[in-house]
């Protein structure tokens, strides 16, 4: 089954930049093959449903091993089952009706 994710991962303990331990899990995300989409507060990812999860908790293994005592991440994902739909077809559809006025 293919989802669509929004993870928001925040380690804890490890100062106030994060972009280092951000940069990490991104590779994670690229290694495992998986369509993603950076954003200012999160990363959209893409994919078979047991892939991005192992990715998930892979971007968590990560991140504590680079020192961060604490990871507290927030997810919303959703699936279909009518059709297929990517992320750049739910954007699509936005933009199509924001030019439509």
């Amino acid at each position: 089954m293919r989802v669509i994710a929004d993870l928001c991962l925040i380690p804890i303990g490890v100062g106030v930049s994060v972009s280092k331990e951000i940069a990490a899990c991104e590779r994670v995300f690229a290694d495992a093959g998986l369509k993603v989409n950076l954003h200012a507060y999160g990363t959209n990812i893409e994919g078979e449903w047991d892939e991005v999860f192992a990715a998930i908790k892979r971007c968590h293994e990560v991140v504590h091993s680079m020192g961060a005592p604490r990871v507290s991440s927030s997810l919303r994902f959703g699936t279909r089952t009518d059709r297929e739909q990517t992320m750049d077809d739910k954007m699509r559809s936005v933009k199509e009706k924001l030019a439509a006025g």
